[in-house]
């Protein structure tokens, strides 16, 4: 099963000519989960051939503006295709209000249900089919929470010599017991899936985390991501900066890396004041203390494979 995280955006605070405003959409077997939608959006899901009608949740960080201004754009976009499903939005308190509001100014046509979640504590904010979608408090300047898709665990590694010993036929059957079913073999006798199945294997886990101060609780919310997309917004030398206007630095976040034993780093919502050639420097203080950290640029594209 496919699972693929594609930036959309990668810029903090304003815009710039290469560097939309902060979103991330995540691909799981055909269905989409996007992270914020700051400005420019829409172009990088026209400029990547993203299927936009198949975002089934938009998740949102927080109220500032660059990271929730391409949602009416997407709501509206969403109208002129067939779209049966409803739309999910989940965010902080007054996300509603940001929607309502929008919908009424601009006279917006909308032809599909619109479902939108505040959420009032952590916890589970999403149920899918073997996964669910978490979210935690972060400390920003406003109600802010990051987000985690966790998969869950897969059975073990199927053993055919086992099911062969146990008289179980191959076919259908080994399929059964592979997927956790109990089956009968040919004696009549019962064959449990812990007989032929090694220990259960962790699924896959994606984390989001942006505007926030580092703390160290953070460590636990994204502890063993397979990727860790993470606000590194300033160089070390404006770590002041980053406490007095609540974001982090990429070296702490390479920290919170290091110290959750993450597989890799995508740093994201860098600072404006950093031109293309300069981001360089946020990747070697990251790199410094997680050597598989990496600069995330609009458009770039992390599979997220299994593990075992």
């Amino acid at each position: 099963m496919n699972l693929e995280a594609f930036i959309l955006g990668c810029g903090g605070m304003m815009p710039l000519p290469n560097r939309h405003l902060t979103s991330v959409l995540l691909r799981r077997e055909g269905e989409l989960f996007l992270f914020d939608a700051g400005e420019g959006t829409q172009v990088s899901l026209r400029r990547l051939n993203l299927k936009w009608k198949k975002i089934s949740v938009i998740l949102i960080s927080h109220t500032h503006a660059d990271h929730v201004t391409g949602i009416p754009g997407l709501l509206m976009l969403s109208s002129q295709v067939d779209r049966d499903d409803p739309l999910y939005i989940i965010g902080p308190p007054r996300i509603a209000e940001y929607i309502e509001t929008s919908r009424r100014v601009l006279d917006m046509y909308i032809n599909y249900e619109i479902v939108v979640q505040e959420i009032t504590e952590p916890g589970i904010v999403y149920q899918g089919e073997g996964f669910h979608i978490r979210c935690f408090s972060l400390r920003h300047t406003k109600p802010c929470f990051g987000y985690t898709l966790e998969e869950d665990k897969r059975p073990g590694e199927f053993h055919p010599d086992k099911a062969a010993a146990l008289k179980v036929p191959r076919g259908p059957l080994w399929a059964k017991l592979q997927s956790g079913e109990p089956v009968q073999a040919e004696d009549g006798s019962a064959v449990q899936p812990d007989e032929v199945l090694g220990p259960p294997r962790m699924g896959r886990k994606f984390s989001f985390v942006t505007d926030t101060l580092a703390f160290h609780d953070l460590i636990y919310d994204v502890a063993g991501s397979d990727l860790f997309v993470c606000e590194g917004m300033f160089e070390r030398e404006l770590l002041g900066s980053a406490r007095e206007k609540k974001h982090m630095t990429a070296e702490q976040a390479a920290r919170i890396a290091s110290d959750a034993w993450v597989k890799k780093l995508a740093l994201i919502h860098y600072s404006p004041r950093y031109a293309e050639h300069d981001l360089k420097q946020l990747l070697k203080e990251a790199s410094a203390v997680f050597p598989n950290a990496v600069l995330s640029k609009d458009r770039m594209v992390f599979p997220i494979e299994y593990e075992g």
